[in-house]
């Protein structure tokens, strides 16, 4: 039977894998979808990063190692990402090889507080490049209007940039002008541009996600006729903005600065469709998948699509169908009140706060990992990421409050139901010789604690006792001066009235 993951990379469309953990990396499991050829290339985001630290122990001894050195939740994270980021790149090193440079990638992503600071985000990415130090690794920068300039500098300086978080057609043309830009400025430097590589990835099924949320809402005040008109329109609108990017790509690579820049060997900026598995159980397990098959793309699914799609995918390129009505679908749902721009933005802002916030989880998750793993307790620094964190909503962005605290307490909720669970799969072992050690020296440097938490309030309890005694000497030494004062006016009053009593000496007469 033919493997349909491999019939896509024959249309000219690379499956890539969205997730990554240690324990696919040293049971071999990843090496043999790429022996397989399930897979070309690998994405992670915050968000898998914190499924997999929080979901199991392949992590224990390395966090161990970190948090003994004194590290920081953030430098704990940062060096776990990277060596895992680092091994992936060298299973798809032979991919990479075999392309020529073409596929075989591994993405990490710049940390989503910097999302709208242009400076700090090309600075950590150029940080990310030279710590992981592999030719197929990319850095990911978000769309935002700030990360704009960035993917420009980035790609002129000739790192690998996975653009993400895009989900409005003219923000896509932005990414596109913001890579050609660059190549022409190295290029114009007298430096290669043979081996820079990009992708701008496009999210697809948040968009009918929220689409879908407004018809529903419009649904509920309508009646019967138009009601089955707005139905029509649910489900549709990501395949159709995905196509019409599909077409604006097509049409910016065409054009003559590109294929100036193509003569020195430059490469496709390749859309990526992300965010295929789908969100609504109505729809198909592979639906978004089958729809945006085309050449010179790349598509990143999760474990369970990749399943579903090697299972019972139909690989056939179906994006150049029905373009018009593509068109048309836009126009319909902007006469419903339905504008693409508003959803789109939305999505933007929603997309880099939702990054940003499973970015806090995972570092709050660091930080209970690492107190749990022999560490020093880690809050604090963990409580100054978050709060670090706060620019990457800047400005009219900020979250509230309000949002702050639900969110806080979300966060909680599942490091506390995290927890629990890890408690209850431990059961009722029996405690091994080096648990039982590790118990006992647990006890020992909290009785230690204890201890030193009472002397040091009796400490103080005697140094306000001695400040006190001080302050009443005080008082008493200026109630007797004021005695010994007063005793002297009196005396210095009454002298001359005894004078006067005096009896007077008799003259002679």
């Amino acid at each position: 039977m033919t493997n349909p993951l491999l019939e896509l990379q024959r249309l000219g469309q690379s499956p890539w894998h969205d997730n990554i953990r240690r324990q696919l990396l040293t049971s071999g499991t990843l090496k043999r979808m790429v022996e397989d050829g399930d897979i070309t290339g690998l994405t992670s985001n915050p968000t898998i990063f914190d499924q997999a630290i929080a979901g199991g122990h392949e992590y224990d001894a390395q966090l161990r190692t970190l948090a003994r050195q004194g590290k920081t939740p953030d430098e704990i994270f940062d060096a776990l990402a990277i060596t895992d980021i680092r091994n992936a790149a060298d299973v798809f090193a032979p991919v990479y090889a075999r392309t020529g440079g073409g596929d075989g990638f591994v993405s990490i992503e710049v940390a989503p507080r910097w999302a709208n600071d242009t400076a700090r985000t090309i600075a950590e990415a150029h940080r990310l490049w030279k710590e992981v130090a592999k030719p197929n690794v990319m850095v990911k920068i978000p769309a935002t209007a700030e990360g704009i300039p960035a993917i420009e500098e980035c790609i002129a300086d000739g790192l690998n940039i996975n653009i993400t978080l895009i989900f409005a057609l003219d923000r896509y043309d932005q990414v596109m002008d913001a890579y050609l830009a660059g190549l022409a400025r190295r290029r114009a430097a007298g430096k290669p541009i043979d081996r820079i590589a990009s992708v701008a990835s496009f999210f697809v099924s948040r968009v009918d996600t929220e689409v879908d949320k407004r018809l529903d809402a419009l649904l509920a005040t309508v009646g019967p006729d138009q009601a089955e008109q707005l139905k029509q329109l649910k489900g549709r609108a990501a395949i159709a903005n995905a196509q019409l990017a599909y077409v604006r790509f097509r049409k910016t690579f065409a054009e003559p600065r590109y294929r100036e820049l193509a003569n020195a060997r430059a490469r496709l900026q390749r859309p990526l469709w992300a965010s295929t598995s789908t969100k609504n159980p109505a729809y198909p397990d592979i639906y978004y998948v089958e729809a945006l098959i085309a050449p010179d793309t790349v598509d990143t699914m999760p474990p369970a699509t990749i399943t579903a799609y090697k299972d019972h995918g139909h690989p056939e390129v179906r994006i150049d169908r029905d373009l018009d009505q593509a068109t048309a679908l836009m126009q319909r749902l902007a006469d419903v009140g339905i504008h693409m721009d508003d959803v789109t933005k939305k999505l933007e802002i929603d997309g880099v706060a939702s990054f940003a916030k499973s970015y806090d989880e995972l570092i709050a998750t660091v930080a209970r990992e690492a107190s749990q793993n022999g560490g020093r307790a880690l809050a604090r620094d963990g409580a100054s990421a978050r709060d670090s964190a706060g620019t990457a909503t800047a400005g009219s962005r900020a979250p509230t409050a309000r949002a702050k605290s639900g969110a806080g307490r979300t966060a909680k909720a599942k490091t506390t139901k995290r927890s629990a669970k890890r408690k209850k799969s431990a059961g009722t072992r029996p405690l091994g010789r080096a648990a039982k050690r590790k118990t006992a020296a647990r006890a020992r440097k909290s009785a230690v604690k204890k201890r030193a938490t009472k002397g040091a309030a009796r400490a103080r309890a005697k140094a306000t006792a001695r400040r006190a005694t001080t302050r009443r000497a005080a008082a008493r030494g200026s109630s007797a001066g004021g005695t010994r004062a007063r005793a002297r006016k009196r005396a210095v009053t009454r002298a001359p009235r005894a004078r006067r009593r005096t009896p007077r000496r008799r003259g002679t007469h």
